[in-house]
């Protein structure tokens, strides 16, 4: 192989690098538009939180688990009303609840749900109002 053709072959590989980077860094601000469009926006989270303590719904889960992260984080700074038990932390309560999976959530009629359920599933369920941020 000439020099002219290493040279030639090495900007071709610098180009398909640069291309596959630009191509990833595309394809990750799209998927974060998407899940940004489809997040509702709530004006009343601690309200909604703050009723599912009052009917005695908790959630049980693991601060490693990704699902229950992601219901963490649909609730924000509000989560911190939220009944919860960390399982690992407190094995025999949750076993004693007959959780068996990451997360979890018992109501207080001893109703139980496993897997991430969302906010609107959660009203659902518990009765508890969920109001969407341009609602008056």
């Amino acid at each position: 192989m000439t020099q002219q053709q290493t040279f030639l072959s090495k900007n071709y590989s610098k180009q398909v690098v640069v291309i596959l980077v630009l191509l990833v860094v595309v394809i990750a601000f799209g998927f974060w538009l998407f899940k940004a469009s489809t997040q509702q926006a709530y004006s009343n989270l601690d309200q909604f939180a703050m009723c599912l303590s009052d009917k005695k719904v908790t959630m049980y889960g693991a601060a490693w688990c990704p699902h229950c992260q992601n219901e963490k984080a649909r609730f924000g700074s509000s989560f911190k009303y939220v009944p919860y038990v960390e399982c690992p932390e407190n094995i025999q309560v949750c076993k004693d609840k007959g959780v068996e999976g990451y997360p979890t959530w018992i109501f207080g009629d001893g109703k139980k749900v496993e897997g991430e359920q969302g906010l609107e599933k959660l009203a659902q369920e518990s009765g508890c109002a969920l109001k969407q941020e341009n609602s008056k």
